[in-house]
């Protein structure tokens, strides 16, 4: 069957305005079917009324899973990382996830995302989740990781702002209760905003699709460096749902 998939709607004005946010925004289209649209409120990121979700799809795939695997550290030996990198727990209580951040990158609000945290020093560079209802029970029924991880990357290039994005990693771990959470890791260069470095994740819960989208600059001049890489692949690998 083929995927139906939309590019004409947004989430919010932010999206437009932040192309930081584009690979959430387009994650979500390719998930929801042309007919659906999302309108945000903005007095709260909790309030998100939706258009109906998505149907269920059986999709007849032909493409070979590539998957590789981020190790993952035990949790008493996560949790001292975690420490030594100055990273805090957030956890959503009412929308049932949770992750880790960078203590010194400040929660702001902005319409379109569930939470947002930016670096201090630099705005574009940040951790941002947003939550919306589907109709599927797992990942799985729409897709393997690769499989969306294509289709995800056909999408950036489809953009007038791309001019280049190359896909570098993709994955599969288990989550809280041996929840299935797909990974993400690619380069984008665009005409607004340079070149980035992007890390991604997404699980279903709930019949909730959760995104987490990692933008960070990474520029010849100013790559990103091994430390903050770090840094950054632990947030990657923390999102999951709230226990």
């Amino acid at each position: 069957m083929a995927l139906r998939s939309s590019f004409t709607f947004s989430l919010s004005n932010f999206f437009h305005q932040h192309s930081q946010y584009a690979s959430s925004r387009i994650f979500v289209s390719i998930l929801l079917p042309k007919s659906t649209s999302l309108t945000c409120i903005h007095e709260s990121h909790k309030d998100m009324h939706l258009a109906p979700s998505l149907s269920k799809r059986n999709l007849n795939l032909t493409l070979l899973l590539t998957v590789f695997l981020w190790g993952q550290a035990p949790m008493g030996d996560a949790l001292l990382l975690a420490q030594e990198l100055e990273l805090q727990r957030y956890a959503d209580s009412e929308e049932g996830f949770t992750l880790l951040t960078p203590s010194s990158w400040a929660k702001v609000d902005k319409a379109g995302a569930t939470v947002l945290f930016e670096e201090k020093t630099m705005g574009s560079n940040n951790i941002g989740v947003v939550v919306s209802p589907v109709r599927l029970k797992t990942l799985e029924e729409f897709g393997t990781p690769q499989f969306v991880a294509d289709k995800l990357l056909q999408a950036e290039r489809r953009k007038e702002s791309t001019k280049e994005a190359e896909l570098i990693t993709v994955a599969e771990r288990s989550g809280e209760g041996g929840l299935q959470i797909y990974e993400f890791e690619y380069k984008i260069d665009s005409s607004r905003g340079g070149m980035k470095r992007i890390f991604s994740a997404a699980f279903v819960a709930s019949k909730k699709l959760y995104l987490l989208n990692i933008a960070h600059s990474d520029k010849p001049e100013s790559p990103l460096d091994p430390d903050k890489r770090m840094i950054l692949e632990q947030v990657l690998h923390s999102f999951d749902a709230a226990a």
